[in-house]
């Protein structure tokens, strides 16, 4: 039987890979994020038929167009096996004491109000039909400082206890719930990240890579598809145990 997941954040980076993987996998994919031409162009590339690709522009902070997002999954696919909150966003890069309330909020909004905001809108058809996958991309940074990010740390943790207490939850309805914790993907974004670390404290960004690489038993930075492959796990029949976990993806840097 085909299954059909809704991968938010699809359009860009981890969350068109996540999205590709799922679809090689024999998912029905239904990819949201907020830039309708990016989103229709992702889409296109992953299927150029159409069929198996719904792209839904979609806000995750906006409760009716979270609503309408799962409204047209079910309505094309018939029914949500997996739903991957993967849309997120890095917020400022400066001190607490530096850092707006506009900016902090934004964060918090998007990170955790949004995954709030998607799992509740997910959750009634899941329960109805006593089975359903959610997984929700975290962060290393949940769980380990960062300097300069406490808005986007405290959101990653608070997913922590979301996943925890959601698991307990909608367990006994059939429906399993899980984090991925990622480390440093490779990609643009870090690449962001090192430059803002680097203006924010005086050294270069070769010198923030090498200090967070350092961290790591494996000596590298994360592939996004090694993350794009713990979702697949998670997502399938494979973890039909498994379900309250925080999975570490970071080459290392962080094991609890």
């Amino acid at each position: 039987m085909t299954r059909t997941a809704v991968v938010t954040g699809g359009a860009r980076g981890l969350g068109r890979e996540i999205a590709a993987a799922l679809l090689e996998t024999g998912y029905r994919i239904v990819l949201s994020g907020r830039d309708k031409d990016v989103l229709t162009d992702t889409a296109a590339r992953l299927d150029s038929s159409g069929d198996r690709v719904l792209p839904v522009p979609c806000d995750i902070r906006d409760e009716q167009a979270v609503t309408g997002l799962i409204a047209a999954a079910l309505d094309r696919f018939g029914g949500i096996d997996v739903l991957v909150n993967n849309s997120g966003v890095a917020g400022p890069t400066a001190p607490l004491w530096e850092t707006g309330p506009e900016q902090w909020w934004e964060t918090l909004e998007t990170n955790v109000f949004g995954t709030f905001l998607c799992c509740r809108a997910v959750l009634p058809s899941m329960l109805a039909q006593r089975s359903g996958s959610i997984v929700t991309i975290g962060s290393m940074t949940g769980k380990r400082p960062l300097f300069g990010r406490t808005g986007y740390a405290a959101s990653k943790t608070a997913l922590i206890g979301l996943t925890r207490t959601l698991a307990a939850e909608a367990g006994p309805h059939g429906v399993r719930v899980n984090l991925v914790s990622p480390g440093p993907l490779d990609g643009d974004r870090i690449r962001r990240v090192f430059l803002a670390q680097a203006e924010s404290r005086g050294i270069t960004a070769d010198e923030a890579r090498a200090e967070m690489v350092a961290d790591s038993p494996l000596g590298r930075l994360v592939p996004p598809s090694d993350v794009a492959s713990a979702v697949v796990f998670l997502a399938g029949p494979a973890a039909a145990s498994v379900t309250g976990e925080d999975l570490n993806v970071s080459a290392g840097i962080v094991t609890y």
